[in-house]
């Protein structure tokens, strides 16, 4: 046990806090996220521990130095001069994060306090908590999150993370220097490495790709590993290597027909819908975002997505695709126009996202023609469902301009081929969005989510899948309302009893519904702005805490946890997987051979 002190008599000391001076003549000191503890004696000893006493452990979140006996501030040079007599006075404040036993009375004044090491450490951060019966074997839940300011691994209660008690993790912070995505892997890498996970084998991952290409060597080995990164990581009983079970998949590019993998890595599997998945599974309303400003315009969605879904039937008996087949297009000469073909029975063939929109055009507002507008033919009532005609065009504007963002991503010229991370081998699914249009982001996320979410329901998939997104502001706003955010809020709010966590990623957290982030049980912030720390939804750290978090260097984090009324600021080691392409052995080989050919 390693003295560091005592608790103050001249500041009060409380049940949920205390001071501690220092002997400096002592070479005593204590820095921020010491963790400590004091033990004093219970005036009934029957109700103390085994012992007969009470036990506080606490973590420093302020240290302070002063002389004592000065008066004005010039004090300061006559005492550096020995001219003044001063004495110098080292204190720390102490923040209470467990009692043993839960007996609330204040320590003593002159109680001798302690560095909390080893058993004592573990029961400060509650990790003697982090069991679970198996059976009839205590197991430990404790999942590694990264390193504390002691250099001892920080661990979480994995049964707060996996739905079991609670679910979900939020991170917030500035971009290019919080290194929100870093540590979402960091956490994947964990949970599928840790003995703490006793489902590894049957959990997958779904991770967006929102910024370059950085998440597409998952798989490779980072080159800049360094030793000490190396110890890090078997300090925490990770392997520092990187993930083994990864699939890629990227959009198609925009040239005509092509059906080939918009990134530089080759190994990828290039995505998207045919026409006939698209009406079947429903996917219309993903490309209108902002449906809630137009209450009408949202029943016409989902009257025209009724339509389409009837249109080519169940999977059984309905049409098999790529393309569409329509018997109710009259007007030849249009359609002679769109490009559009006919069978030999005389239907109508569809086959690309511009001939489709023609074809909705054509039943909700009828057959082109130049007569005025209030002689102007109606739309098939079974499509238009007695809407006024300006929420009609309303809809048909809002579709002809979703052509140049996703007619590669919904497609009728080849079978739909959309990323399926559930049936997938890999247990790790990487879909690169970064190139494509904010609509068509939104488009892939909300299919996406709203399949796992499905399949998870229907329990077609018994294990836990953890979705990462980044940009979360961007598709579950604060304000407004989208299909893509009703299906946010339903994981987050019903997800974990489904196995499906949200790892979700935002530089403000201000800006996302708030249901989303208070659903999360695990907090995570990196580096915020000033403004941003000081709104209500950062409330649960400590004014401390939120100082602290304008000024955190990249790679340090501070995570909150329910079991722990106290945040844990701690450090995660460097990627032992690529996050360029410079850092990919094969890469620097090819760039070195070619350096050499020319």
């Amino acid at each position: 046990m390693k003295q560091v002190g005592m608790v103050l008599g001249s500041r009060e000391a409380g049940v949920l806090e205390f001071w501690v001076g220092l002997d400096t003549e002592s070479n005593q000191y204590l820095r921020l996220d010491d963790v400590v503890y004091v033990e004093f004696p219970h005036p009934d000893p029957a109700r103390g521990d085994e012992s007969g006493n009470v036990r506080y452990y606490g973590m420093v979140d302020q240290v302070f130095k002063l002389y004592e006996g000065t008066q004005f501030d010039t004090d300061v040079f006559l005492a550096q001069r020995e001219l003044l007599p001063v004495s110098r006075s080292y204190v720390a404040h102490v923040q209470v994060m467990r009692l043993v036993p839960e007996e609330y009375l204040p320590p003593n004044p002159g109680s001798p306090v302690f560095l909390a090491e080893g058993k004592s450490l573990e029961t400060a951060l509650y990790y003697d908590q982090m069991t679970s019966e198996l059976g009839g074997k205590p197991v430990s839940n404790a999942l590694p999150v990264g390193l504390l300011k002691n250099g001892e691994v920080a661990y979480l209660n994995f049964e707060f993370l996996n739905g079991f008690k609670g679910g979900h993790i939020n991170i917030s912070g500035i971009s290019g220097v919080a290194a929100k995505t870093s540590y979402a892997t960091f956490l994947l890498h964990s949970i599928f490495a840790s003995p703490a996970n006793r489902e590894r084998t049957n959990t997958r991952a779904l991770i967006f790709n929102v910024k370059g290409e950085d998440l597409f060597y998952l798989d490779k080995p980072n080159l800049r590993l360094s030793e000490e990164a190396r110890r890090a990581y078997e300090k925490l009983g990770l392997p520092a290597q990187p993930f083994r079970s990864v699939q890629f998949a990227a959009p198609p590019r925009k040239t005509e027909g092509s059906i080939l993998p918009d990134v530089s890595r080759l190994e990828v599997n290039p995505y998207h819908w045919d026409l006939v998945q698209f009406c079947r599974e429903g996917l219309l309303p993903f490309l209108f975002t902002d449906r809630g400003g137009m209450s009408n315009l949202g029943f016409l969605i989902d009257g025209v997505t009724e339509r389409l879904r009837k249109l080519v039937g169940d999977e059984q008996t309905g049409q098999k695709g790529p393309g569409i087949l329509v018997e109710d297009w009259v007007d030849e000469t249009s359609a002679a126009e769109a490009g559009i073909t006919f069978d030999t029975m005389g239907k109508t063939r569809i086959t690309s996202f511009a001939q489709l929109v023609k074809y909705i055009e054509f039943q909700l507002l009828g057959p082109a023609t130049a007569e005025e507008d209030e002689k102007k033919p109606k739309g098939n009532p079974l499509w238009t469902a007695r809407q006024a005609t300006q929420t009609l065009e309303a809809f048909v504007r809002r579709l002809r301009a979703a052509i140049g963002n996703v007619s590669h991503l919904i497609r009728g010229d080849a079978m739909g081929r959309p990323p399926d991370p559930l049936k997938a081998q890999a247990q790790v699914s990487v879909v690169d969005i970064h190139q494509l249009s904010a609509q068509a982001q939104m488009f892939v996320v909300g299919s996406l989510l709203r399949e796992v979410f499905a399949r998870k329901e229907s329990d077609r998939f018994r294990g836990r899948v953890f979705v990462v997104l980044d940009e979360l502001n961007k598709y579950a706003p604060a304000e407004g309302e989208s299909p893509i955010k009703d299906i946010l809020l339903d994981i987050a709010e019903r997800g974990r009893s489904l196995g499906v966590i949200l790892i979700g990623a935002q530089q403000t957290a201000s800006e996302v519904e708030r249901r989303i982030v208070a659903n999360a049980a695990i907090r995570v912030v990196g580096r915020l702005d000033a403004a941003e720390a000081e709104r209500p939804e950062y409330r649960y750290l400590p004014a401390s805490f939120r100082q602290r978090a304008m000024i955190l260097p990249q790679g340090t984090m501070i995570l909150h946890q329910p079991e722990l009324p106290v945040p844990l600021p701690l450090t995660f080691p460097f990627p032992a997987w690529a996050t360029k392409s410079e850092e990919v052995q094969e890469d620097n080989s090819a760039m070195q051979l070619k350096e050499l050919l020319n």
